[in-house]
């Protein structure tokens, strides 16, 4: 295989677009990952212009960038990259937001000769920043944490029992606490604590779907709020939540601060209150904690239940 066929193909194997515009802005390349994301083939967007406005690039404002501040024809005129968050029209006609990054292609004398961009889909951190500025507005965020409140999950339980009891979408809860918080808190200081409890927060966060619903709970224990999901599912997203905590670590001051958490995790059941339903969930979580922390516990299966 040709070198040019080699990076052809790594290329197409990126989950991200990846296309390159030669100095006139004219698309010379455009790969599988660009066709997944944007829906056009390469057939139809190589040999345009992005001044073609195929794409009709808009930013948050709804500028059209494409005809005015746009960063591919900036990076080429410059030399500098650039990011972007902007929107995207899909070939079905649909807008797709996208994180943009844009880098100049030089030659061996260092000559621009066209630039490189490459986008990925952002919908998923989209839906996220929505969330928080709801949040927001409806005072259910944790001010130390950046995530939502005890008053924002309270209202996500009653929502998800309502629907349970009308319509029979199971869900499922999540109690997740620090294990040795404490510790940390007396040997680096409150400050470091603080930094932890946002550090585990986020990595929470990230570990699940826009759709589910995650807060603090109070202290150190946070909860999370699966909607449409079976008790596959439920440990799976546990253990992951699990793993990723205790892969994280905190730089703070000479030494690396690392904590891990124990979880305890339930689905709704009938005849269940918002009460209930957690304290089930911080039973187990408190099991988790007792037969030796850094653990996710689940009840026995329902038939094994007396």
């Amino acid at each position: 295989m040709s070198d040019d066929g080699f990076y052809k193909n790594l290329l197409d194997s990126f989950f991200d677009g990846v296309y390159f515009a030669d100095p006139e802005r004219r698309i010379t390349y455009w790969n599988k990952g660009a066709e997944k994301l944007a829906g056009f083939p390469a057939s139809q967007m190589v040999g345009t212009h992005c001044w073609d406005n195929q794409l009709m690039h808009v930013d948050a404002a709804r500028t059209q960038l494409c005809a005015g501040g746009c960063p591919l024809a900036a990076t080429i005129e410059d030399g500098r990259p650039r990011e972007a968050e902007v929107f995207m029209r899909h070939q079905l006609g649909h807008r797709v937001p996208v994180s943009l990054r844009v880098s100049p292609v030089r030659n061996g004398d260092g000559q621009i000769t066209g630039a490189v961009g490459v986008f990925s889909d952002n919908s998923a951190k989209k839906a996220a920043q929505d969330k928080i500025v709801q949040l927001e507005g409806l005072a259910l965020l944790d001010p130390l944490t950046g995530v939502g409140n005890r008053r924002n999950i309270e209202i996500r339980l009653h929502a998800s029992l309502a629907a349970f009891r009308r319509y029979g979408w199971a869900f499922g809860v999540l109690s997740l606490d620090v294990d040795l918080l404490k510790k940390v808190n007396d040997t680096a200081g409150h400050e470091a604590g603080d930094q932890v409890l946002r550090m585990v927060a986020r990595t929470l966060a990230a570990s699940l779907r826009p759709m589910d619903s995650f807060g603090r709970w109070g202290g150190e224990e946070f909860v999370a709020v699966l909607t449409n999901t079976t008790e596959d599912g439920l440990r799976v997203v546990a253990e992951r939540c699990r793993r990723l905590v205790e892969q994280s670590a905190l730089e703070a001051g000479p030494g690396r601060i690392r904590v891990t958490i124990s979880v305890g995790g339930s689905m709704a059941r009938a005849g269940d209150t918002p009460e209930t339903l957690i304290d089930r969930a911080d039973r187990l979580m408190c099991r988790a904690k007792t037969g030796g922390r850094n653990r996710v516990e689940f009840e026995e299966p329902a038939g094994a239940r007396q």
